[in-house]
């Protein structure tokens, strides 16, 4: 009897088993991770990482859709953690769930999301009673849901007093990086004073920044910051005026923008006012009882170009963001409060199917990462 000769069979080359990792979902990739020894090596290295971070990322950008928003469901019985969903905001005006992952901490605020990063922030308990600031005393959580991987950051206590905190989570395009900014305002003083450090994930440590402007600041907008054009941006307050405080996180330096004039139009809340990102410009959002007056910065950073536009719409309660195409997602004070999109140029409003909504945001774009591949496990 004549033997079967043996299958010979040859690991493709490197280049290529990249190349096909580089083309799996991230649950795929985890599994390979125990194959070898070999996989294991090349889909923990930086190089993988972020070579499967930019094909998301570009992926992302060619979805056929509006964007998704992320919105808090009710708490579990008996548990005190909480449903996060992910659903994706379609041309249509319809809204369909992705994915659901479970919060693993309690009692956290919703700051940003960048690259498959999630970041929440714990409100700080002090003296007894509870400070309406986040991160102060407390955590600040950067969470990777599709890989199941949390990275803690303790917060440096600078104050003793009463105090405002800001923080912004950033992408460091040039090193491909994650930045975590936090200013801290001591307020109730004679003299203001602000302080401010930032966090850099790949050197894992906080570093104190100065905040060097014309005035002294009083205080900051506590909303997170808004990432644009690789710098953080918030509303500061002196004593006789307001300005955008930008942080640019490549060279880490803070600079001043000018706002538009404050002709506040009859009928505008100031506590309706937010920075956001429309049609790709930085613009200025505000809102009152049956208007909203937006301020749109046709080129980044020169003054001059603020461009003022005045819509009509009523009772707007919550302000969530833009879509791509420039759509704005609110609520309204009316019953039963629903979520609800509006075009400020067709003046078209489109309810969105949700009622007594609880969303945390809204994005423009969710991908999933293998970024933080080395953060504790959450069972």
């Amino acid at each position: 009897m004549s033997q079967q000769p043996q299958r010979c069979f040859e690991r493709p080359p490197d280049d290529v088993v990249f190349d096909i990792l580089n083309r799996l979902p991230v649950k795929s990739i985890i599994r390979f991770r125990c194959v070898s020894k070999s996989l294991f090596s090349t889909i923990t290295s930086p190089n993988f990482i972020n070579k499967h971070l930019h094909r998301a990322k570009s992926l992302s950008n060619s979805n056929n859709h509006n964007g998704f928003l992320l919105s808090k469901a009710n708490p579990v019985a008996d548990s005190s953690e909480e449903d996060l969903c992910t659903v994706i905001y379609n041309n249509d005006y319809t809204l369909t769930e992705i994915c659901r992952f479970k919060i693993p901490f309690d009692d956290a605020r919703f700051l940003g999301f960048c690259n498959g990063i999630f970041c929440f922030a714990t409100y700080s308990l002090r003296k007894g009673f509870y400070r309406n600031c986040v991160g102060l005393n407390g955590i600040i959580y950067l969470w990777n849901p599709s890989i199941r991987k949390i990275k803690e950051l303790l917060a440096t206590p600078l104050y003793e007093v009463d105090h405002g905190v800001t923080l912004g989570l950033a992408y460091h395009s040039q090193n491909n990086d994650i930045k975590v900014l936090r200013i801290v305002c001591l307020i109730g003083q004679r003299v203001p004073h602000i302080d401010a450090e930032v966090y850099t994930l790949s050197t894992d440590s906080w570093k104190r920044v100065d905040v060097l402007v014309e005035s002294p600041i009083t205080r900051i907008n506590q909303s997170p910051c808004l990432f644009f054009n690789g710098a953080l941006h918030s509303i500061a307050y002196t004593q006789s005026r307001k300005f955008i405080l930008c942080f640019d996180v490549n060279d880490e330096i803070f600079r001043e923008i000018m706002l538009p004039p404050h002709n506040y139009l009859p009928g505008l809340f100031q506590t309706l006012e937010r920075l956001e990102v429309f049609k790709g410009s930085l613009a200025l959002f505000r809102f009152g009882e049956a208007l909203c007056q937006i301020w749109v910065m046709k080129e980044y950073g020169v003054v001059e170009s603020w461009t003022e536009h005045v819509v009509p719409v009523e009772n707007v309660s919550q302000f969530f963001g833009c879509t791509g195409s420039g759509e704005l997602v609110i609520t309204k004070s009316i019953v039963p409060h629903q979520l609800f999109s509006f075009d400020p140029e067709s003046r078209d409003e489109n309810n969105l199917g949700i009622l007594d909504p609880t969303p945390e945001a809204y994005i423009a774009n969710f991908m999933e990462s293998l970024v933080l591949l080395y953060g504790r496990l959450v069972i």
